[in-house]
């Protein structure tokens, strides 16, 4: 009697849960199981494959390596694995051997540029890993951690990863995209290139400030009020130069979207930016990516319905410490097409597919889009963007590096191939800048951001 009772409340739990938009998603004891075993603390398999072509996770760096010379936060990435040469190179010519381990949009691009686009493949590495307290919070989202108002919303514990086996699109997609364990200050002046076919480029200059206190190590608590802060300064364009755009971020588009403004240096006003986000043109960039797409996704998900295609390996950029060298010059760097091979490191690692199809009653300028989720940190790392007719329209890439002072990883320079176009987006570059990121000093509070920050940075 006791059994079908149980039964029955957990039945009315459910739906209960489900007619209000909630989404229940806490991992079986099974799974829990695994967590710090046969699978990494955040939910990530240890075991390489079979092929030993992806090795075993070793997580056996946490910080500066013993081996690494690093000056501290601000200055470029120094690579962990300096000696390192390519183990092959894939082209155009050899590209049908590998296309099981290829995105459509990479083999696009060989088919586009045939006689310059390669990719050289590495050594796969697996050896860094997360601070003992993101374990811990990952752990205890694994039991508690949903996702409410129709998965516009969470509720969780903020300081670790949020669904380390997700079950639906939405899970993965907030897991890998809007509670990522990235560094919880950032700041940084970067070169934004748009390359055109003809090899010409167009200028940007950005002055970057984020902020998300609940990502400081060792901080957690739930989920409630502002998660995130940005203010971008525009420096160049000339004349766009002056031109602020700042916001905040919460944990539920639905109850609080997200707050933007910006500041006009023409009027010296401030302005509210309603609806800042989804299809808009990202600043700065001449509409050559959107402003839900920066570092693949960001933002409210509700234009799209999710879901998960599954795990597969791929070839995707990784430990890309080199590409943002401060001895590579933008004029070597940036070259018709695409990025010059000779700087890019790419490694076979396991990814998550994810899928966005857009709903029939909404619009967007992309009308699906495939997302590439590296499986042992939960970024975003590659995507490919479809237009309303479904042909490939645009592919991007972001490369991450692990970055010693946050003991996490970074998003570096980014990668937004418009294949009508022919033409690609360089953001976030830091080669030519006299410092590189600059993360976790604790510099910035709330004060920085907002409506009132934007006018005293505009005066």
């Amino acid at each position: 009697m006791k059994m079908k009772y149980s039964m029955l409340a957990a039945s009315i739990a459910l739906q209960t849960a489900l007619l209000s938009g909630t989404a229940y998603a806490a991992a079986t004891a099974e799974e829990l199981a695994e967590l710090g075993n046969s699978r990494t603390c955040v939910g990530a398999l240890k075991a390489g494959n079979a092929e030993g072509t992806i090795p075993e996770w070793s997580g056996k760096w946490q910080g500066v390596p013993d081996h690494i010379n690093f000056e501290g936060t601000g200055n470029h990435p120094v690579d962990p694995y300096p000696a390192e040469t390519p183990k092959f190179v894939i082209t155009a010519q050899n590209m049908d051997q590998h296309a099981d381990k290829l995105s459509a949009g990479q083999k696009a691009l060989f088919e586009k540029y045939p006689d310059t686009f390669q990719m050289p493949i590495y050594e796969s590495h697996r050896d860094f890993r997360f601070p003992d307290s993101v374990c811990d919070v990952t752990r205890k989202n694994a039991e508690t951690a949903q996702l409410v108002d129709n998965g516009e919303g969470v509720e969780a514990t903020t300081g670790g990863i949020l669904f380390p086996f997700p079950k639906t699109g939405l899970e993965l997609l907030w897991t890998s995209s809007i509670f990522t364990y990235r560094p919880w200050t950032e700041e940084l002046i970067s070169d934004n290139a748009y390359v055109l076919d003809n090899g010409n480029i167009n200028w940007g200059r950005v002055k970057s400030r984020n902020l998300a206190q609940h990502l400081k190590t060792g901080t957690s608590g739930p989920t409630e009020g502002r998660s995130s802060f940005y203010l971008n300064e525009t420096l160049l364009p000339e004349r766009d130069r002056g031109e602020i755009n700042t916001g905040m971020e919460f944990w539920n588009h639905t109850t609080e979207p997200r707050q933007s403004w910006r500041y006009d240096p023409g009027t010296r006003r401030v302005r509210q930016s309603p609806e800042y986000g989804f299809d808009m043109s990202f600043p700065g960039t001449g509409g050559s990516i959107t402003v839900d797409e920066v570092r693949i996704f960001n933002g409210s998900p509700k234009r799209y319905d999710w879901k998960i295609v599954g795990q597969q390996e791929m070839y995707i950029p990784y430990n890309a410490y080199r590409l943002h060298s401060k001895d590579i010059s933008y004029d070597d760097l940036l070259i018709p097409g695409h990025a010059n091979p000779e700087h890019m490191r790419y490694e076979l690692q396991r990814v998550w597919v994810l899928e966005a199809n857009l709903k029939d009653d909404y619009r967007h300028i992309y009308g699906k889009r495939h997302m590439y989720i590296d499986a042992d940190t939960w970024f975003m790392v590659m995507a490919d963007n479809y237009d309303a007719r479904g042909g490939l329209w645009r592919t991007s890439m972001v490369n991450y590096f692990y970055a010693y002072e946050a003991q996490t990883w970074q998003a570096g320079v980014g990668f937004y191939h418009d294949l009508q176009a022919s033409s690609y987006l360089a953001f976030n570059l830091v080669n030519e800048q006299p410092k590189g990121y600059t993360l976790n000093t604790g510099e910035l509070n709330d004060r920085d951001f907002g409506p009132q920050a934007a006018r005293r940075a505009g005066l």
